[in-house]
């Protein structure tokens, strides 16, 4: 059963939220928020495994509610849900640490489907921002000069080379026999090495630079 904290200024917003994530047998949402305070004061109360959280609210808005969240709890996904697609918005959540950005049109089947892989590791964001992620990260790499100070144990190298092809921290898990605890931490390490905010950046980085085996050849 997966704890979900719901963060929202709109009580409706919020009701439906916890009517279609509690109907599903493995989502349980364990308190509902209405602002950005509010949602950090509930954290150690709650325990979730994952926060949806909306940006624009009254007082302290989701994305610095997002950065104090992901650097005071590693280990929480924020999983943003939102009306708004201004670059600004998008730009800054996912450098606040945000594990993937969705749309409030998003239909109930596929926001379901993205909490349950968010929390197996995965990046889910709305193809409407898609494309200005990408172009954003493009244009910020390609200007960028190639880190010459990165240095890496085996396993963490062993774990930035399966996150750049795509695997979640479940499959990584299995992959390399490590609890999926602890294949969380290596990759909250690997972020902040590469000096990155999400895994998507993550796996640009290391495949742009070559800080991993070329994916394209084989032994």
């Amino acid at each position: 059963m997966y704890r979900i904290l719901i963060c929202d200024d709109q009580k409706i917003v919020c009701e439906g939220l916890q009517t279609i994530l509690n109907a599903d047998s493995e989502l349980e949402v364990v308190g509902i928020a209405h602002s950005g305070a509010e949602v950090l004061e509930q954290i150690p109360e709650t325990l979730p495994d994952l926060v949806l959280m909306d940006l624009k609210m009254p007082g302290m808005n989701g994305v610095v509610a997002t950065r104090k969240i992901t650097t005071t709890y590693p280990e929480l996904y924020v999983l943003v849900l939102t009306t708004y697609d201004d670059d600004e918005w998008i730009f800054d959540a996912i450098r606040s640490g945000a594990a993937g950005y969705l749309l409030k049109d998003t239909p109930p089947v596929d926001l379901v489907k993205s909490i349950k892989g968010t929390l197996e590791g995965k990046s889910f964001i709305d193809p409407q921002v898609a494309g200005k992620l990408l172009s954003e990260y493009a244009t910020n790499f390609g200007h960028a000069q190639p880190p010459t100070h990165y240095t890496f144990t085996e396993r963490e190298r062993d774990i930035l080379t399966l996150l750049s092809q795509g695997l979640s921290n479940a499959e990584i898990a299995q992959k390399l026999f490590l609890a999926e605890g602890t294949v969380r931490n290596y990759t909250s390490v690997l972020l902040k090495k590469l000096g990155v905010a999400d895994r998507t950046q993550a796996a640009i980085l290391a495949i742009r630079y070559g800080l991993v085996p070329d994916q394209n050849h084989s032994d």
